[in-house]
């Protein structure tokens, strides 16, 4: 199978919708529907983004930003290591169309992020819902340490436990 990776351009922007939405009918991923999944797709702390094509079709997406002050598995690492949270890149946005799975694609959108978190001097992380156990496997094959569970406070009605991990 012949799996490219490349930077995501603004005309991937609705295919990846149409992969989110199999992958959200699929999974629940993301647990919330984005009323506006371009805009999801594109969140202002975003650094770059790639696409996943599968014999030319795009099958998968992942991006990498600069922390929020909500995000959790930032603040974990930087307890941990004694490094600033800024010191960090947050991997995001990950998925893979589910007819397209078991091609090592998500492996290579991580590897594809990991590395330009690195090039950048930046420390990758990420968390996942803790229902998300495919997502969580995936991670720690590839090495990623888990730094912990938190609660996060979604709206005023909705609170997600959510796991933190760091690459190796």
């Amino acid at each position: 199978m012949t799996t490219t990776i490349r930077d995501r351009t603004h005309h991937d922007l609705n295919p990846c919708a149409d992969v989110l939405a199999q992958v959200h009918e699929h999974d629940g991923y993301p647990v919330n529907w984005p009323a506006a999944p371009d805009a999801w797709l594109t969140p202002p702390a975003l650094l770059h983004a790639w696409v996943a094509e599968l014999h030319g079709t795009l099958t998968g997406h992942i991006g990498l930003s600069r922390s929020d002050p909500g995000d959790a598995a930032p603040s974990l690492w930087s307890a941990r290591t004694g490094a600033s949270p800024d010191a960090t890149a947050v991997i995001s946005r990950l998925f893979v169309a589910p007819s397209a799975r078991g091609h090592r694609i998500g492996a290579a959108l991580m590897t594809r992020a990991t590395a330009q978190a690195r090039t950048r001097g930046l420390h990758p992380v990420l968390d996942v819902v803790a229902t998300d156990t495919a997502a969580a496997a995936l991670y720690e094959r590839l090495g990623w340490q888990l730094l912990g569970t938190v609660n996060q406070q979604w709206s005023p009605t909705q609170t997600v436990a959510v796991h933190c991990y760091a690459a190796p």
